[in-house]
């Protein structure tokens, strides 16, 4: 790779010469020096030495041409730039109870959950990020209106009224409609809860009871509502999946009791985000359950749901990971008293630190004292508490102590003589050219770490159901699961990569103006979580700039030829938070930045090949279709598709004949028959998949183009065998 921005550096392979070189250039040299040795087989033993010597070199030249990385490596630390460490993967967690808990329980921080290890992978760990407390739930209040209003202000008690709260908190009494007596869309019922328990994150299990007989007229499997809870903004869906309703939209079908009255619980995941908020008169955490237009051929409710009681129970909870390890107390070692000490923790790399981790100093007397860490020592004092860790590495280096050299002495003394002006002449002394950058532990102090994470890298990027094994023993916990996959996690930089980062972040000057300044800082921004960006040159709203973001994601599902379905490449909230605080630490003043996923559209190929006679074989034909699919799915990728496999231009559209020219490039492929594309575009809360007009897909001039395996959707490829 060619550095740009150093052409005046040698170039990094001083020797070029491999093994085989050296072993045929020391043979062609046998009949000059030693003519009588003729046998040059590789069972002559001369031969074996000839070859062993020839390895050693080629070892010693492997580290020669390392020496010009180093140097790289230390002119971009003395441009104030390090390569990043890697990032994080995230992703909720949810814990399951094994049984109803009488008081509020919380689960500490720092739990480790982790996969199940193999016989060639390691168990990949993730740590809870803060701790997660599991309420009980108590329903103050059921409420109904007659639409589904963004804040609700017409609202009609039905608990006070027919119903009386056990001890327990049951709510129980005479039978009453939570619809009108027929439903329409919008029609709602809501539940409010105890104001004072902790219920963010919680899962809840509502368990309600309703006569048999009760005919509704809807579909047991699909029926026509939905769940949403309030978290202080909108109102988001608590339903993970159909399956978590008992009542099957409280129709009662197929409990499986005999008596005349039925029950059913459902099983919502409350969002992290659930503040105590007044609507009306009433004041708590709220639910309500939403009657909607049904889809096409799917009926209504002819007649409204009737309850006998309802009742709330916790039986987990859901919080935030990360995947890495959390050290605590490490102990580094004892300081001699030296400028410039290097200690190396031992685990590595080092993940950004919090406030919670940092460095201690127990001096010879037993005091305790907290260091700072900081990236270099260009503004520490003598007696500042200051240190610099290394992520990749792990280096803890404390501050040095610079001697200028005699020539630069000799200079200063004769430029100070030179630049007097009659009132002070400045002489250069020996304690003015050498200066403590950063205090130093004095001798006999003994180095702890506090607490440090490490782990990161793409490996992270888990798919979903995978993380069940939990590694911290927590009593009353049953098990523990991922109903999400991993997001957001990055290896770390590559000097290939920082040699494409740096010229662009040298340009910025840590400053956002130009377009390409918001999309390069974003990037930098985001510590690797952040594959690409655009900015938009065309913007519609005065002083508002939008950076479009797509995220690092697992490409595993490439290879396995499934694809990489576009939720991956959702922007989550910590993401956001992160990248707009970077930004507006260095955007101008009156200018709002907003960040935005773009509008991914997705792809299904559907085609016929014709397979040389040489691969006729049922297990040859199967390793080519299987390689014709994962082609796609790479091709037909926003971080590894496109003609150049840095991920498929921004607003591009995909012909029929990318299509044709990828899979004919395939080995063992003969010919293609058509090409049909469908393309896979998001209505409302869903996607569609319909045929593309003129056979060509159009992702607008800021979408993107995916793909990926659904079998509902049917969005997976179609690669069929012609003869």
């Amino acid at each position: 790779m060619e550095f740009d921005f150093l052409p005046k550096l040698p170039n990094s392979n001083l020797d070029d010469r491999q093994f085989k070189d050296l072993v045929e250039e020391c043979l062609l040299r046998v009949p000059r020096y030693c003519p009588e040795w003729t046998n040059h087989n590789p069972s002559d033993p001369g031969i074996t030495m000839v070859e062993l010597f020839g390895w050693l070199t080629d070892q010693m030249m492997m580290r020669f041409n390392q020496v010009p990385r180093r140097n790289y490596v230390a002119f971009l630390e003395l441009l104030g730039i390090r390569l990043q460490p890697p990032a994080p993967a995230h992703t909720p967690i949810t814990f399951y109870l094994a049984a109803s808990l009488p008081d509020p329980y919380q689960i500490p921080m720092a739990v480790e959950v982790a996969t199940e290890r193999t016989e060639v992978e390691e168990a990949i760990v993730f740590s809870t990020d803060r701790p997660l407390t599991i309420g009980i739930p108590f329903i103050h209040h059921l409420l109904t209106a007659d639409t589904a209003e963004h804040s609700p202000n017409v609202l009609q008690d039905r608990l006070s009224v027919r119903w009386t709260r056990q001890a327990d908190g049951h709510w129980t009494g005479s039978e009453q409609a939570i619809f009108n007596p027929i439903p329409r869309s919008g029609n709602s019922f809501y539940l409010v809860l105890d104001p004072e328990q902790a219920l963010e994150g919680n899962v809840i299990a509502l368990n309600f009871e309703g006569e048999t007989a009760t005919p509704t007229g809807i579909r047991p499997e699909a029926p026509p509502r939905k769940w949403e809870a309030w978290n202080g903004q909108s109102w988001v869906s608590v339903l993970m999946q159909e399956s978590d309703d008992e009542t099957r939209g409280f129709s009662f079908y197929n409990t499986g009791s005999t008596s005349d009255i039925q029950r059913g619980e459902v099983v919502l995941h409350l969002p992290q985000q659930l503040p105590v908020t007044d609507f009306a008169s009433y004041r708590g955490r709220w639910l309500r359950c939403v009657c909607i237009e049904p889809g096409v051929g799917v009926p209504a409710y002819s007649s409204s749901p009737r309850l006998l009681s309802v009742a709330a129970r916790s039986i987990g909870g859901t919080i935030d990971a990360s995947q890495c390890t959390l050290i605590q107390d490490e102990l580094l070692g004892e300081s001699d008293g030296q400028p410039g000490q290097h200690f190396q923790v031992q685990s590595r790399p080092v993940l950004p630190r919090d406030e919670t981790e940092f460095l201690s100093v127990i001096l010879p007397n037993g005091l305790q004292q907290d260091w700072q860490e900081v990236n270099d020592f260009a503004d520490s004092g003598p007696e500042d508490c200051h240190y610099t860790l290394d992520s990749l590495t792990g280096v803890v280096q404390f501050g040095p102590l610079i001697r200028e050299p005699g020539q630069l002495k000799t200079a200063t003394r004769m430029r100070s003589q030179q630049q007097s002006n009659g009132t002070t002449v400045l002489t250069a002394t020996p304690q003015l050219l050498e200066r403590q950058y950063g205090a130093v532990p004095p001798r006999g102090a003994t180095i702890t770490m506090r607490a440090y994470r490490t782990g990161g890298g793409q490996r992270g990027n888990v798919q979903p159901h995978t993380l069940r094994v939990i590694k911290s023993a927590v009593p009353y916990v049953a098990s523990v699961i991922n109903h999400g996959a991993a997001y957001h996690g990055a290896d770390a930089e590559s000097l290939d990569d920082a040699v494409l980062r740096v010229p662009r972040l040298l340009r910025t000057r840590d400053r956002a103006v130009t377009p390409e300044d918001f999309e390069t800082l974003a990037i930098e921004g985001s510590q690797g979580a952040v594959a690409r960006s655009i900015c938009p040159q065309h913007n519609h709203q005065p002083g508002v700039v939008t950076v479009m973001l797509v995220p690092q994601a697992n490409t595993a599902g490439i290879d396995m030829a499934t694809g990489i379905a576009p939720d991956a490449f959702d922007l989550t909230p910590q993401l956001t938070q992160q990248v707009t605080q970077y930004l507006d630490e260095r955007r101008p003043q009156g200018v709002q930045v907003k960040l935005q996923s773009p509008e991914f559209v997705g792809v299904t190929v559907i085609t016929e090949v014709a397979i040389d006679a040489a691969y006729g074989s049922p297990e040859a034909q199967q390793v080519i279709l299987h390689d014709l699919q994962v082609a796609l799915y790479r091709f037909l990728n926003p971080l590894v598709g496109g003609q150049t496999g840095d991920g498929w231009p921004f607003g591009t559209a995909v012909h029929p004949s990318d299509i044709i020219t990828l899979l004919r490039g395939v080995t063992g492929v003969r010919y293609l028959g058509a090409v049909m594309l469908y393309e896979v575009r998001r209505q409302n809360t869903g996607w569609v998949r319909q045929l593309a007009p003129d056979n060509v897909i159009k992702p607008g001039a800021l979408g993107l183009v995916c793909s990926w395996a659904d079998a509902q959707l049917r969005s997976g490829h179609t690669i069929s065998l012609i003869g």
